[in-house]
């Protein structure tokens, strides 16, 4: 009997041993899977968080514009370029301007010189002369013929004298005029073989075509002026997105080579006929055009903004790229001073003006926190 009794306390004290041990590993199981659980995400301390000036946001609801991507360039209206020419042929005698100097209506831009110059203010002073002449002749010929002395041939002869020597001498005056020799000194003895050519317009010289000592005829482009002052953007948009631009819309545009800034402008003008490379000009002004230094040639970036749309969005830093796909950081839990991540997987869209469109919103709960700052020092490493 005491040897029964002593046989089951034996097994009693061995089975309590193996269910000790069996609640012992099972807490111990349990205590290694809540901990690989929480291991699984990312860990951020409050004073990396602040640290790293990390911030937390939800889902936005942004505007985003649908877009016609062109290309153009900065260009001026035609009547802010001239180009500079001879009337009449000659060889430069001053030429004092170079590229880049600034000049204003009317002042000289170079002399030119020639021998035919003379020889044409030689004949109105000639004419001018002779015209004196003939107004005598002739008006004592109207008087004559009111009072039947002289005949009829006589008359006719001191009109046509008299027209035809009017016609000479303003012909002659009309071309000294566009030399720019003034008969009025003509008329009081001056005669000269330079000529000056002014500046048609205000603005800079951008190019000089002659030196001192060239010979220039009418047809050569001595030398080329800008007006700075009203710059717009000429642009060109293929044939497949011509019928979703208009007037008034707006457009964002970049100088690539010379500034990362965006810059606004608005669409003025449609062009109404098909180039032969299946584009078509648009032509935008800009706004606060005086505000940068743009020049005219510069190449351009530029979206037309067609239309727009509503979706929910995350700022652009908030987005990393992994082994091409995207992900973000959503907050978790925050326990005490620790926050805890999951990274998820999310399909982006188009992205405008810093912020991106996310296509899967419906994964997440409404008010989903998400890290919008410091993203990148988490899943970037």
């Amino acid at each position: 009997m005491k040897r029964n009794i002593y046989t089951i306390v034996i097994l009693s004290l061995v089975f309590s041993f193996f269910s000790c041990g069996e609640k012992k590993n099972e807490t111990t199981e349990s205590q290694i899977e809540n901990s690989t659980i929480k291991d699984s995400r990312i860990q951020v301390t409050q004073a990396q968080f602040d640290q790293s000036k990390m911030t937390l946001a939800n889902l936005e609801e942004k505007a985003f514009p649908n877009v016609v991507s062109v290309n153009g360039m900065i260009d001026v209206p035609p009547e802010n370029r001239a180009v500079v020419n001879a009337t009449m042929g000659g060889y430069i005698k001053t030429t004092p301007l170079l590229i880049g100097d600034k000049v204003r209506k009317g002042d000289i831009l170079v002399t030119i010189e020639n021998p035919e110059f003379v020889s044409m203010q030689q004949s109105y002073m000639e004419v001018n002369e002779q015209l004196t002449y003939l107004k005598a002749e002739y008006d004592r010929q109207v008087t004559m013929k009111a009072e039947n002395i002289t005949s009829q041939k006589s008359f006719l002869k001191a009109e046509s004298d008299y027209k035809t020597g009017v016609a000479k001498h303003r012909g002659l005056e009309k071309q000294l005029s566009m030399l720019n020799i003034s008969p009025s000194r003509i008329r009081s003895g001056y005669i000269t073989s330079v000529v000056s050519i002014f500046a048609p317009i205000s603005g800079s010289v951008t190019k000089v075509n002659v030196t001192k000592g060239t010979y220039v005829s009418p047809a050569t482009s001595i030398l080329e002026i800008i007006d700075n002052d009203h710059i717009h953007l000429e642009l060109s948009v293929y044939e497949k997105d011509v019928m979703a631009i208009k007037k008034g819309q707006k457009i964002d545009f970049k100088i690539p080579e010379a500034s990362s800034e965006t810059y606004k402008a608005e669409v003025h003008l449609v062009g109404t006929s098909i180039e032969s490379n299946r584009t078509i000009h648009v032509h935008g002004h800009l706004e606060n055009e005086s505000d940068n230094n743009f020049l005219v040639g510069m190449f351009v970036e530029a979206h037309i903004i067609t239309s727009s749309i509503s979706a929910k969005a995350l700022p652009n830093e908030s987005i990393i790229d992994v082994d091409g796909f995207s992900f973000v950081l959503v907050l978790d839990e925050k326990d005490d001073d620790i926050y805890y991540f999951n990274q998820i997987k999310v399909d982006v869209k188009e992205n405008y003006n810093g912020y991106t469109v996310i296509e899967n919103i419906a994964d997440f709960e409404p008010y989903t926190k998400f890290l919008t700052k410091g993203a990148f020092n988490l899943l970037g490493e």
